[in-house]
């Protein structure tokens, strides 16, 4: 044994910290002072020891926590949300006992520990996508097909605490509801009603005219939404159909018609497009339906309403001193613009109405779809027949889109007697069956063949002009009734 280890029996381990003082006094004493570099080495080696192995340890714990931490991090990315969801998407989940949580320590290897746990988890990755994809196309699958089947609430499992789970099951599932029935769009009953009047499956032919997306006036794409909105819009704001009889005590309906068959006679005079026609006659009746009036100011009423409506609908709107010129200036440019506060501040601006000019256009488009090419006539036939209704009280009981639609299956009718006016790309559009138009188409052909009598002429003068190809002359052998 080496004689630096060895050590006299009367030895005394210090107890404590062995400072210059007490050296001196066990040298004094006669003791031997432990040699301090030797006896404390065997601690300093088993120190480094235990200290290797904890940064050993701490190397594995940090590479198990960037693998675990690039697990967690790495998820499959959902490319399409749908409202299907597939209960076989948990059933092959990746293994969850490798998903660990993260902690955060030393990592002194991070770049290659990332590097390696990246080779280990792309395999994993890529079959979860494989897996995800496989799924997503089923679902799409399910819903070209439209007959999904509504999830029972009890078969939805919740994930509970403590329970790992794996990369797919990191996703959150989409529940798959079918669309109630109050949900449901006007377009898609509109369709089911057309199906169920016509006693046929959905596979009768009908023809798509928002398919043209040239034209961007048509707006295509937003054609539907914005007619399936205004079939709603029309409900709220007509006129009254009695208020002759329950308000007004100094008009008539005959005065109201020949202030609507002058009206006529401005618009053409200073040019303005139908639709200005359209809404002067509606503010007039919304007006009038409510408020009463005397029939000195019943004129002055009717250029205010046209001022209003040009102003709305005309690119260049004729000034106020224009329409005090064509009454003769019978009313000055302040009582004009009296009245015109006056109608804004009753109808709250709300200028924004469909007319039957709103729906003559849509039914028309969908009357001339299967024409090889455009039909003027019918054009033109149709728009005569729905303006005969404006200088009429009694037709203030129909709404404007069941106008429209009868002044088509007139027009058609008057052109050609040789088949049914109405088909299904018709009934699909306008929402009508055939024998829902009895009555009004009934009554317009009486207007058209003027049965009664009628001197107002303004409508019938203007559609006899060359440029409207004299549709006013037309009028069919056969009366209508007998397709009813």
């Amino acid at each position: 044994m080496n004689k630096e280890n060895t050590q006299p029996a009367n030895f005394e381990e210090p107890s404590g910290r062995i400072t210059r003082a007490r050296a001196k006094a066990l040298d004094a004493s006669g003791r031997v002072l432990p040699s301090v570099k030797h006896s404390f080495q065997p601690d300093r080696k088993r120190a480094l020891q235990e200290n290797s192995k904890r940064a050993a340890s701490d190397e594995s714990k940090a590479s198990t926590t960037a693998t675990a931490g690039l697990q967690h991090k790495r998820r499959a990315v959902l490319k399409d949300v749908t409202n299907i969801f597939c209960e076989s998407s948990n059933a092959k989940d990746i293994d969850a006992s490798k998903i660990q949580p993260t902690t955060r320590g030393p990592v002194k290897k991070n770049a290659k520990v990332a590097a390696n746990a990246s080779e280990e988890i792309l395999p994993v990755q890529e079959d979860a996508k494989t897996k995800l994809a496989e799924e997503l196309s089923k679902i799409r699958v399910a819903e070209s097909q439209e007959f999904t089947m509504p999830v029972k609430l009890e078969e939805r499992k919740p994930i509970q605490q403590g329970i790992q789970y794996g990369v797919a099951d990191l996703i959150l599932p989409v529940w798959a509801f079918t669309k109630p029935a109050a949900l449901q769009t006007v377009r898609e009953k509109g369709e089911d009603m057309v199906c169920e009047k016509s006693g046929a499956s959905k596979s009768v032919h009908i023809v798509d005219i928002d398919s043209n997306l040239k034209d961007p006036q048509m707006c295509s794409l937003y054609a539907p939404d914005i007619y399936n909105s205004i079939r709603i819009t029309e409900l709220g704001r007509r006129p009254s159909t009695n208020y002759m009889e329950k308000l007004q005590r100094d008009i008539t309906p005959s005065m109201r018609g020949i202030l609507i068959d002058w009206l006529v006679e401005v618009s053409e005079e200073y040019k303005l497009v139908p639709d200005t026609l359209y809404l002067t006659v509606n503010l007039i009746d919304r007006f009038l339906s409510h408020n009463y009036i005397e029939k000195q100011r019943l004129q002055l009423l009717g250029v205010t309403c046209m001022l209003i409506a040009s102003k709305y609908e005309e690119v260049s709107a004729p000034r106020v001193e224009e329409f005090c010129f064509i009454t003769d200036n019978t009313y000055t440019r302040e009582e004009v613009v009296k009245m015109e506060s006056r109608v804004l501040n009753f109808l709250h601006f709300q200028l924004s109405v469909p007319t039957t000019k709103t729906f003559l256009r849509r039914f028309i488009q969908a009357a001339q779809a299967l024409y090889k090419a455009p039909c003027v006539e019918l054009e033109f036939l149709a728009n005569y027949l729905a303006e005969l209704t404006l200088v009429e009280y009694s037709f203030l009981r129909f709404l404007p889109s069941l106008i429209a639609a009868s002044a088509v299956f007139l027009a058609r009718w008057t052109l050609s007697q040789s088949d049914h006016p109405w088909n299904s790309t018709l009934e699909y559009y306008t929402s009508y069956k055939a024998s829902e138009l009895k009555r009004t188409v009934v009554a317009l052909e009486d207007l058209q063949l003027n049965t009664n009598g009628c001197s107002l002429k303004a409508i019938r003068d203007k559609y006899r002009e060359q440029k409207f190809n004299r549709v006013a002359t037309l009028t069919s052998i056969q009366r209508v009734g007998s397709l009813f």
